[in-house]
């Protein structure tokens, strides 16, 4: 249940009442400073953003207790026939407004979510007077504002070019992933968030690829940290990222490449109508304050209908991770159904050519065997029309509407309960649509989804509630491939809850005990372990095999069958990006702690896990021996050491 509330107007008195007179009313350019409203502050009063048109440009700066997080940095859009971003004037700035929104996640770092914010909505007119509204938000753990025209002398709005910036003050550091080129990489299938952070950078570092930085965007400055990204994508815009070019640390938003669209689709949002663009989503505060933040689906839309009891997230089995092509045939997706069951786990998927190697009356059979062990089956498939050139089956069986409403009636009638789909084309308004058009049909057929080879989800887990999980990530099936990307994996999981996994759910598909063909793993088994509470996913595909986990001691076994699906709460207790990280989660009345060392030297972490209380459970970690488990028993108190080995990690259970 979705509910958003609007104070009236007596109720926002007392909010406001702290605020600067200028934004208590409705102010003129003439108000305070000459084109220039009173600050917008969040509830707290620690951070206040600045809006200010002079000198024919529109900027806003952000501050927190006083000192800058971001300098006075770019707004406005450029359409076709409206030049919304140069010689703009301030007509007026609405009365603040407290905002309060509580909704529900089954996917994520907490069920029951509670935002609150302050809104004030800034009107502003070119010299042909045409009108562009930008509705900012602030909250205690950030900003987010957004663009609407409704200008009517543009009956159809066409982007050219947003001229959104984000400018870091000097000195500031950092953690980002280059885009991929589209058209580049296996059977031309980039670009889909799968490169390897640069880590405590310069801010204003080029980007080492033409496409640029890809979202969220992690920065430090001072004491200050700033994550940065986009929410509630409706298919009407294109997704965004960070230009290649930031001279002064001043990043500009950039567009997808003219490749990454939908075949003959279009690159660019385009409308009649109103122009709505999505949220831009500025994070903001202590490592943990970022880290601990929900602005990701704050920010978007409410959820769709869609029946609560297929809702189901959960742990499944994979063969393809580590078997590869051949193991999709009938005995092995039958062994790793067993191998689900045994691990009291929802799920198997069945990965590329089942529709080949197995058929559709087989994958039947598999069906209703799995679900006499209740176990459900997930089946994958490739999204692609000719904007790759993959080869993998079933193939474009999903490019239409009639083609999605056909075969997903006949999955749901064989008992299938969701999909994988990969391979897509990048981030065009049009593919953003596709995105949309499948998690709409997917929705209406009961089916679960998962989308690989992928743009990053933006909140789409909160709209569409049966989105499990996406992968945009370089993820452990590319540490299979090649030894560096292996021997580069520790330290690049140490970046992901603070990036990647930072908003939104993530297919990562982590936990191997045993061997991987041709690899030297580069992880211990406690890291490992670790990564099955660390990462958040609707559904998490494990990729170790039944002979891998037989290798592991009996508690370890017990630990994976009971891992939970899904969380009440979580919180940062430790951590750096791309060096270590340890969070804590809740489902019912149990911690969850976990805690992976992505450096090559050993590391003794002091806990405060205070907020625990006086529980008491075990801590398992590495033992002494290479792949090796130790337990011991534990009471929370207030202070906890651990040592964690070079590339290790632990799980502690309260």
């Amino acid at each position: 249940m979705n509910t958003t509330v609007v104070t009236a107007l007596s109720c926002a008195a007392a909010i406001l009442a702290a605020a600067p007179a200028a934004a208590q009313s409705n102010p003129s350019p003439s108000a305070g400073a000459p084109g220039a409203a009173g600050p917008l502050r969040s509830p707290d009063n620690h951070i206040a953003v600045t809006v200010r048109a002079a000198d024919g440009k529109l900027t806003y700066t952000v501050a927190r207790d006083g000192k800058p997080v971001l300098q006075a940095s770019g707004l406005g859009l450029q359409l076709a026939g409206a030049d919304l971003a140069s010689d703009l004037s301030l007509v007026s700035a609405s009365t603040p407004r407290a905002i309060e929104d509580h909704y529900q996640m089954a996917v994520g770092k907490r069920k029951d979510i509670t935002y609150r914010a302050n809104e004030q909505t800034y009107s502003l007119q070119n010299a042909k007077q045409q009108k562009i509204d930008i509705v900012f938000r602030v909250s205690n753990d950030g900003v987010a504002f957004r663009y609407i025209v409704a200008e009517p002398s543009l009956p159809l709005k066409k982007l050219v070019q947003e001229h959104t910036t984000f400018a870091l003050p000097k000195g500031a550091k950092a953690w980002l992933q280059p885009m991929s080129v589209a058209q580049t990489g296996w059977s031309n299938t980039n670009p889909s968030y799968e490169e390897h952070y640069q880590m405590d950078i310069a801010a204003g570092t080029k980007s080492p690829t033409e496409a640029g930085w890809v979202f969220p965007a992690l920065f430090r400055t001072g004491s200050n940290w700033v994550a940065i990204s986009e929410a509630n994508m409706d298919g009407s815009w294109q997704a965004s990222r960070l230009a290649q070019d930031s001279s002064g640390g001043e990043y500009r938003i950039g567009n997808p490449m003219p490749a990454e669209v939908y075949t003959n689709g279009g690159l660019m949002a385009e409308v009649e109508g109103t122009l709505t663009s999505p949220w831009r989503i500025i994070a903001l505060g202590s490592l943990a304050t970022v880290t601990n933040s929900t602005l990701g689906t704050d920010l978007a839309a409410p959820a769709v209908a869609f029946d609560a009891a297929r809702v189901k997230p959960g742990r499944a089995s994979w063969s393809w991770a580590i078997l590869k092509d051949d193991s999709i045939v009938y005995d092995v997706q039958k062994k790793f159904i067993d191998y689900a069951a045994d691990m009291k786990w929802e799920y198997t998927l069945i990965d590329v050519n089942w529709d080949r190697n197995i058929g559709y009356d087989k994958i039947k059979e598999l069906a209703g065997y799995a679900a006499k062990k209740n176990v459900g089956l997930i089946l994958w498939y490739n999204s692609s029309g000719p904007w790759n050139k993959t080869e993998y089956s079933p193939k474009g069986q999903l490019l239409t509407h009639e083609q999605r409403v056909k075969e997903f009636k006949r999955l749901s009638e064989i008992g299938v309960k969701g999909l994988k789909i990969d391979f897509f084309a990048g981030d065009g308004q049009s593919m953003i649509a596709y995105y949309n058009d499948i998690l709409r049909d997917a929705a209406a057929a009961g089916l679960l989804v998962n989308f690989h080879g992928s743009t990053l989800p933006r909140g789409w887990q909160r709209t569409w509630p049966n989105l499990m999980t996406m992968e945009a990530i370089k993820g452990f099936e590319f540490t299979t491939f090649e030894q560096k990307d292996q021997d580069a994996m520790p330290g690049h999981a140490a970046m992901l809850p603070f990036t990647r996994n930072l908003f939104d759910p993530m297919d990562f598909t982590p936990v191997v005990f045993g061997d991987i063909p041709k690899i030297r793993r580069a992880s211990t088994n406690g890291f490992e372990l670790a990564t099955s509470v660390l990462y958040l996913s609707g559904i998490q595909h494990f990729a170790d095999t039944p002979e891998g986990m037989a290798t592991v001691p009996d508690y370890v076994k017990k630990f994976m069958q009971d891992v939970p699906r899904s969380w009440d709460d979580s919180r940062l207790v430790d951590g750096y990006p791309g060096k270590y990280a340890v969070v804590a989660r809740r489902a019912g009345d149990t911690w969850y702690i976990a805690g992976i060392n992505g450096t090559d030297k050993e590391k003794t972490l002091t806990l405060d896990l205070s907020f625990v209380g006086n529980k008491q459970g075990v801590v398992i970690t590495d033992g002494k021996e290479a792949r090796s488990f130790s337990q011991r028993g534990i009471a929370a108190g207030k202070k906890v050491a651990v040592t964690v080995k070079p590339h290790g990690g632990f799980v502690i259970q309260l």
